[in-house]
């Protein structure tokens, strides 16, 4: 795992100075990448590649970056893994390439088969995470590239006369005279979801680079940044965006071939996830695996287990805080899997003490308040590894969210009743959410009486207004509904997804309301919210992690099983729960699904009043001039009378204003 960065047409610098710009870019990245880095620049062109190495394949400097191709004429800086690239070395050499291998690095395998095959060609064989840039000497064209599901990020764009690209937003706001102010359109988005969703950022003329997606300039830059907002298939000027893999297209292309038989699709399925936890165990460093005692966590350590020798590292955090500590079932599994297992207990302080981090980790604002425990998570795995497996994108893949259950079971009740008479309703339950929540705090019990005031609460929220079950999907995604009352500016909201063509034309096809949710969280809150969280949590300290449900294969296959395979009984995950019950008695398996949390909202009330109150002070927020001091201070107030739970509209707001005091200051205008 590594950080890449680099400017295209950076003119009127010498090659000492780009090469300065380089290394300034690379230093801002040294913890995604502390073993090298170097940089390559060509002054004629104004461009510079730079890269930060963690070393996980191949050791030694043979793997170290910016990499050349055999001719010399590719230029190459790499963040990821190819899972598969031993396979696609025996392609090549099949192809009649006979090449000495320098080492065994991914990042050599790429290079030959870029030079070999072409991008398209090679991104199709290709098996694994990544972003990486491309700089063909020859064409002097530039071509940046993001995997499948966007597990590794890259961010774009026009900074300081030039255009940059880096996998964190700190290396391009090393550009010097770096003034990218904060979009107030990306502002309201953050408010609405919580996280940036692609292919904006929280900078003016900074994107991220869509997942699946190829952006390639020829020759030189466009001088300036789009009008608006673009999304592949797209141009401008010397630009182009292209869309290489689709989940919308590969989910249409599952529906028209669903496989009807369950012991086929389940062996199918136990073959994929094997190969895929086969191909992601492999690193010349320690490597082990997050494990929560859930479905998915322990159906991917089952499977390494199955193929190891040796008993599998698995980790886990236990918390102090009486009803949100899960360690005993992650406890049960690993005594019954018989891996090395370690268990980090985590005191509500050491959680707190996290938080003052959170802005430089994200470095945009991100409200997901699970990215505290997943930190402390990553950081005790990696006192021990350098790699980690983890389970996410089951609950995406196979159904696993209770809002794919009680969304369109609660519509269908609700549907039958007047609009009115449902918003009389949303009003009552809201009223009956209402709890003396200050009085309540320290007890096991009294913690799930909150749990469900909260849960009740948030039904209320996302039935208000809502005419139907996808305008319900879209409020229970929804932090603040109306973001832009919040936001001063105007009308800067799209009121709701900046989702591709084919992602709506697939929603269009698909009439069961669990599938379209499904499909929206793929595009949407996998890429931007889950996979953001840990890449951020866990490149912060240099750890690297896998993510095997994410093998395309698996993917696609997930994608020809009908729902009655993925949802069945009340129950999500059908198929991956009959894989894990070959390894695991499913006595310690099933129970209620549990989130990974710590009590924020609790905090906030309690020791985090005062550092709350500081960033919510009606003053400071109305002299910075993004944010409408009135609705915020009246939501906050709520939330301390215990009238409303308002966690996550706190959170998000209170992530924004200590990432804006974090900012560079250029980024305030």
């Amino acid at each position: 795992m590594c950080g890449i960065a680099g400017v295209f047409g950076y003119s009127g610098s010498t090659s000492a100075a780009l090469e300065r710009i380089g290394r300034d870019m690379g230093t801002s990245l040294n913890h995604r990448g502390p073993d090298a880095g170097d940089v390559w620049v060509d002054a004629s062109l104004g461009i510079v590649l730079a890269h930060r190495r963690l070393a996980v394949v191949d050791l030694s400097p043979a793997g170290n970056q910016p990499m050349l191709s055999r001719s010399g004429r590719l230029v190459i800086v790499f963040n990821g893994e190819i899972y598969n690239h031993q396979e696609i070395r025996a392609e090549l050499r099949a192809a009649g390439l006979n090449t000495a291998w320098k080492g065994t690095s991914d990042t050599e395998t790429l290079a030959t088969a870029l030079e070999h095959w072409g991008i398209a060609a090679t991104l199709e064989r290709m098996v694994g995470m990544f972003a990486f840039a491309a700089f063909d000497t020859v064409s002097r064209t530039l071509t940046l590239a993001r995997d499948r599901f966007g597990e590794k990020p890259l961010y774009y764009g026009w900074a300081a006369g030039t255009f940059a690209f880096a996998s964190e937003l700190k290396a391009i706001r090393c550009l010097p005279g770096f003034r990218n102010g904060v979009s107030r359109h990306a502002l309201a988005e953050y408010l609405r979801y919580a996280y940036v969703p692609a292919p904006l950022s929280i900078h003016e003329d900074i994107f991220k680079l869509e997942p699946g997606c190829t952006l390639t300039i020829d020759r030189t830059p466009p001088t300036a940044p789009p009008r608006h907002v673009l999304m592949a298939p797209a141009t401008h000027g010397s630009l182009r965006l292209q869309r290489y893999w689709s989940v919308a297209e590969t989910v249409a292309r599952g529906q028209a071939s669903e496989i009807q038989s369950e012991p086929e699709a389940l062996e199918l399925l136990d073959a994929r996830l094997n190969e895929a936890v086969r191909l992601q165990c492999q690193a010349d460093v320690p490597l082990g695996a997050f494990l929560s005692g859930g479905v998915d966590s322990s159906a991917i350590v089952a499977l390494m287990q199955r193929q190891s020798s040796r008993p599998v590292q698995t980790f886990t955090v236990a918390f102090e805080e009486a009803g949100f500590d899960e360690s005993m079932h992650a406890r049960a599994v690993a005594r019954h899997l018989q891996s090395d297992h370690s268990e980090l207990r985590i005191s509500a302080e050491d959680a707190r003490n996290v938080i003052p981090s959170l802005p430089y980790m994200y470095d945009e604002p991100f409200g997901d308040s699970s990215q505290i425990p997943t930190h402390l998570l990553c950081r005790a795995a990696r006192k021990h590894v350098t790699v980690a497996l983890s389970g996410d994108a089951g609950d995406e893949l196979f159904g696993g969210y209770n809002r794919y259950f009680w969304g369109p079971r609660i519509w269908d009740s609700m549907s039958m009743l007047p609009y009115h008479a449902r918003q009389m309703l949303s009003r009552g339950l809201r009223r009956a959410a209402t709890l003396p929540l200050d009085r309540m705090v320290g007890t096991r019990r009294a913690q799930g009486v909150v749990r469900a005031s909260e849960k009740l609460h948030k039904l209320a929220h996302a039935m208000q207004g809502a005419r139907s079950v996808d305008e319900l999907y879209r409020n229970l995604c929804s932090h603040w509904k109306n973001p832009q009352s919040v936001v001063l500016g105007g009308d800067c909201s799209t009121g709701w997804r900046l989702l591709p063509e084919e992602v709506e034309r697939c929603l269009a096809n698909t009439h069961d309301p669990r599938a379209r949710m499904m499909l929206q969280d793929a595009v949407t809150y996998l890429p931007d919210d889950i996979l953001c969280k840990v890449d951020r949590a866990a490149m912060a300290i240099s750890l690297e992690t896998r993510v095997p449900f994410l093998d395309h294969r698996v993917a696609e296959l997930a994608w020809r099983m009908p729902l009655s395979m993925k949802m069945r009984g009340g129950t999500g995950k059908w198929a991956l729960r009959q894989i894990l019950y070959r390894h695991v008695p499913r006595e310690l398996i099933d129970r209620p699904k549990a989130g990974f949390a710590v009590p924020v909202g609790q905090w906030l009330r309690g020791p985090l009043r005062g550092w709350a109150e500081d960033h919510l002070d009606a003053r400071r927020i109305e002299r910075e001039g993004f944010l409408d001091a009135a609705p915020i201070r009246k939501v906050w107030a709520e939330h301390l009378e215990g009238r409303n739970d308002w966690t996550s509209q706190l959170w998000s707001v209170l992530m924004f204003q200590s990432w804006l005091l974090s900012a560079a200051p250029g980024s305030r205008s």
